[in-house]
């Protein structure tokens, strides 16, 4: 019987020596995610003119 794709992929990181590869990409993923919702509220300070807030949002 024939393993369907996503079985494969399990099979492969589910190794003890790829378990590490696989955390780092889940906090890869999410620093860029962090990073971007960050440059987003960033964006938006500056279109509202409030562009010397910034240094104050991030220090709290």
């Amino acid at each position: 019987m024939e393993k369907s794709g996503l079985d494969q992929l399990l099979d492969i990181m589910l190794k003890p020596d790829n378990i590490p590869i696989v955390g780092l990409m889940f906090l890869v993923f999410f620093f860029t995610w962090l990073a971007f919702r960050e440059a987003r509220k960033n964006d938006q300070l500056i279109d509202e003119g409030r562009a010397d807030e910034i240094l104050k949002e991030m220090q709290e």
